[in-house]
């Protein structure tokens, strides 16, 4: 009687239990591949950042432009844990110290609002930026907070304040096939495509 009652409350549990892979809605949305260049502009969370850098490998490069001291900690810490590598860079969204047409993949992480917060004026320039440091053919990714559904909207806290749709950004800064790829466990991913002409 004990064990079938343990596993009565084992099944009911099983939607809370986490899988063994915090990070992996984020990876598979980013799509990143072995060799890939990619480039993270600001960063809300390092060990979501670096569970992205990490499947780069040693044949790709992940940078993060962050604005301060402190993004910059999250990302060596979250990098260390991962044991994966990432540069560094403090630099404002509106300025990347990058190379134009370098990488495959430009993350927004919009996440803490790094977007939402700012003057429409400096939302264009960041965009501009991702569109200038990425190849032809080359991905940007907005990835923001929405508020949970479900069981799990009970438990977290909604992003304050409104939502920004990204799409408008990235269409009226020259990214083709702007789409939200999907809203799922409290984030949104839009992508944009540089034109390859």
């Amino acid at each position: 009687m004990y064990a079938r009652a343990k596993t009565i409350s084992s099944m009911f549990m099983i939607p809370f239990l986490r899988s063994g892979d915090p990070f992996m809605l984020v990876v598979g949305m980013t799509g990143v591949r072995l060799g890939d260049r990619i480039v993270q502009v600001g960063c809300a969370h390092g060990g979501r950042l670096a569970a992205v850098a990490g499947k780069v490998g040693i044949s790709g490069r992940a940078v993060a432009v962050v604005p301060d001291d402190a993004s910059a900690a999250r990302v060596r810490k979250g990098a260390s844990e991962a044991g994966v590598l990432v540069e560094v860079e403090i630099a404002p969204s509106t300025s990347l110290p990058l190379d134009s047409a370098t990488f495959d993949l430009a993350i927004v992480d919009d996440t803490a609002r790094l977007l939402a917060e700012m003057p429409p004026e400096a939302r264009a320039a960041t965009v501009r930026e991702a569109l200038r440091v990425l190849r032809p053919g080359g991905r940007a990714m907005v990835i923001g907070a929405v508020p949970r559904t479900g069981l799990g909207g009970l438990f977290s806290r909604a992003p304050e304040g409104p939502r920004l749709d990204p799409a408008p950004l990235l269409q009226a800064d020259g990214f083709t096939r702007v789409r939200t790829l999907a809203e799922r466990e409290g984030l949104v991913f839009v992508e944009g495509v540089k034109a390859r002409t």
